[in-house]
């Protein structure tokens, strides 16, 4: 880059000094003028292909008009040599609401676009929540961007102004194929931890994601990745600005395991073989009766196409299957409970993107019912009830308007999702949960968002003691006629 400048400053000396008159000598004559014109520019175009030949040898960088702050500021970008900081980047690879089972997607395209030349990229995530939740049972809240505990959620109404996630996401540039990932999550509300949200166990730091991947889509569209990563399972996204979608409840997971995948322009293949044993909930393919995690006996492939409408719109299409799902537990239901055999769950989703729209669907079931939805003790009232398969599905879609931003997304968005996780029998205390969600964005900069939604839950179905087993008369919890409303604001804010 110093080079650059050099020679470049050079030429202009070099022609001041040649046209400028001589020290008491006379004026040049038109004719030497023109000769010393010619002359100059033969020596510029010379010195213009030398440094065109060292820009193409990578010796030195070319640099744009207005380099510095402004370059900056419009590549949300912040770089010091060996760490680097892009605010674009921290938002998309850090976000759960989109994108979230291609995080290694999102790492292998910004690489190709020379977004993390760094060797060491630092992200980091806020999410900050206000909240207002009512509900028609005493204690009961549908409502699952936190976990509905009796120990977090007491009465008939309650109210929260709180930090709902804080993350950091440290990716590692090691070589041109190879490049590291590391994550740390802080979530009071959604982790598995006992007590009350101000309780010890609930305020650990845990290492969400941790992988290396190898490739490098400019050179081949291939990827791998081994270590704790997203299933590549469903679609699992939402239109909502914040609250997951119940097919992302039902069917989202996080599994050790290697991936491998195929990248690129419209057509995207991925399969990944998964630890056995209960992993993190999700993926549960039982190792000699246990959860124990000791084989990779369990797997999950993912296909998707995307089609070109045209210059801006498009449409994708996709499908996937995973041996060993969450739903193969027999009664009483409990997290991390060994199975007797796997059950297999498949799904179709689509997203398009026309004009100002973006749409989304999704469908998603297991191939077997869920031994646990029944209640197999022939005194309990709740025996009528059959055995089902689990499924879950989502319709949603949003309106961008306003200004368009440097990363592509519009300054104001609504939204609108409705989506079903269905567990039992019809009739059954826990045949189902619904979820409807009006969401409103409002972009400040590309990654801080500032939200608003309404959210309208039917039902309460945990998938703890789904069908009961936890009370001495053999009653259950789940109620499918608990409503829960919500209203909340918040702001999501990365860099």
């Amino acid at each position: 880059m110093k080079l650059a400048t050099s020679l470049c400053g050079g030429v202009a000396i070099a022609a001041m000094a040649s046209l400028a008159p001589a020290a008491h000598a006379d004026s040049p004559s038109n004719e030497e003028l023109l000769a010393r014109i010619e002359n100059l520019e033969a020596q510029n175009a010379a010195l213009m292909a030398r440094l065109d030949g060292m820009i193409e040898d990578r010796q030195i960088e070319r640099v744009p008009a207005g380099d510095g702050p402004e370059v900056a500021t419009e590549t949300l970008a912040n770089r010091t040599g060996f760490v680097s900081a892009d605010a674009a980047y921290g938002f998309d690879v850090l976000d759960a609401a989109e994108h979230v089972n291609k995080k290694p997607i999102i790492q292998l395209k910004a690489r190709a676009e020379d977004r993390l030349a760094t060797p060491l990229t630092i992200s980091g995530s806020i999410i900050g929540i206000a909240n207002y939740q009512d509900s028609n049972r005493d204690s009961k809240f549908g409502y699952l961007m936190r976990n509905p505990t009796s120990a977090n959620q007491i009465g008939d109404h309650v109210s929260e102004a709180l930090i709902h996630s804080a993350q950091l996401g440290f990716t590692a540039n090691f070589s041109d194929w190879l490049t590291g990932y590391a994550e740390i999550l802080y979530n009071p509300q959604q982790n598995f931890g006992p007590g009350t949200i101000t309780g010890r166990d609930r305020n650990q730091l845990l290492m969400q994601r941790a992988y290396l991947m190898i490739g490098d889509l400019e050179r081949l569209p291939v990827y791998g990745v081994v270590g704790k990563v997203d299933i590549p399972f469903g679609l699992n996204d939402t239109v909502s600005p914040f609250t997951n979608s119940t097919s992302w409840h039902s069917f989202a997971g996080l599994a050790y395991g290697a991936q491998l995948g195929y990248v690129d322009e419209n057509l995207m293949i991925r399969a990944m073989a998964i630890q056995g044993g209960a992993q993190f909930r999700a993926a549960n393919a039982p190792v000699e009766g246990t959860v124990v995690p000791s084989r990779v006996n369990n797997f999950a492939v993912d296909a998707n196409y995307t089609f070109n409408l045209n210059e801006a719109d498009w449409m994708m299409l996709g499908a996937s299957y995973q041996h060993g799902s969450a739903y193969c537990q027999n009664y009483p239901i409990f997290h991390f409970n060994p199975c007797d055999d796997n059950n297999p769950a498949w799904a179709a989703y689509a997203e398009a993107s026309v004009g100002n729209f973006e749409l989304l669907g999704e469908f998603a079931e297991t191939t077997d019912v869920w031994p646990g939805s029944a209640v197999p003790i022939p005194t309990n009232p709740l025996s009528v009830f059959d055995a089902q398969k689990t499924r879950s599905w989502t319709v949603g879609g949003r309106y961008g308007f306003g200004d368009m931003l440097l990363s592509g997304k519009r300054d104001h968005y609504v939204s609108l999702e409705f989506s079903k996780f269905r567990a039992g029998e019809e009739g059954a205390p826990w045949e189902r949960q619904n979820q409807f969600v009006l969401g409103y964005s409002r972009y400040l900069i590309d990654n801080v968002n500032i939200f608003a939604e309404a959210i309208h839950v039917d039902g309460f179905a945990p998938l703890n003691f789904l069908s009961g087993g936890n009370f001495p008369d053999g009653s259950t919890w789940s109620d499918n006629d608990a409503k829960t409303e919500v209203i909340l604001v918040g702001a999501h804010t990365a860099f």
